[in-house]
């Protein structure tokens, strides 16, 4: 039986590496979605708008198709940190996030134009800095440039040595893309995650 398309709706290299891990085969196409947070708006509700923003984008164009959108955002004291782009602002997150709990809100989503199927959800990761000093910001920036991350810390590699603690229910949404949510919603959306990338049985 065909598999059904499935389309990631993301240019993230850490996005696509993650979908990579379920072995379902999946395409990619990049959404064209302002990424601006709106006025008022808590970093738990962008992050959410976003990922539905990007999947119902690419959605509209590959209407048989069941695609992924999701979004990240890092939330120090209620304010949203993005991206950092460059080396001095990079310096400046960590240094406002030293010795302090950052949530990071990650969500999904999972659209189906043909099937009307869409649906949402959040993943909260709470990471608590280690106290940090402006000797170890400099080498750890200099080792890793992690300037298109939100908060400027890759934990997934040696970001790791910046942080005391974190805790979440998906080990995988403090990097792009919380794979336990992401298969329970592609189940609801007809996708068997292990439909794919599994051995066939020996007579």
């Amino acid at each position: 039986m065909p598999l059904r398309r499935l389309v990631l709706a993301s240019t993230s290299p850490y996005r696509r590496e993650l979908l990579g891990r379920l072995r379902y085969p999946f395409d990619v196409l990049a959404p064209l979605v302002d990424e601006r947070a709106g006025d008022g708006e808590a970093p738990a509700e962008t992050a959410l708008r976003l990922a539905l923003a990007k999947a119902d984008a690419v959605a509209a164009g590959a209407h048989e198709a069941v695609v992924i959108g999701s979004d990240q955002v890092a939330d120090l004291d209620g304010r949203a940190i993005g991206k950092p782009g460059d080396h001095e602002r990079a310096r400046a997150q960590l240094l406002a996030m030293s010795g302090r709990i950052v949530l990071f809100h990650t969500a999904v989503a999972v659209v189906c134009s043909a099937s009307g199927f869409r649906a949402a959800e959040r993943v909260l990761v709470t990471v608590r800095f280690r106290e940090l000093s402006k000797g170890e910001i400099e080498r750890y920036l200099r080792a890793e440039t992690p300037y298109d991350c939100a908060g400027s810390a890759k934990i997934e590699t040696l970001g790791i040595a910046l942080v005391e603690s974190v805790d979440s229910t998906d080990p995988t949404a403090l990097v792009g893309l919380p794979l336990i949510r992401t298969c329970a919603l592609l189940r609801a959306a007809g996708i068997d995650p292990l439909a794919a990338g599994v051995p066939a049985a020996t007579p």
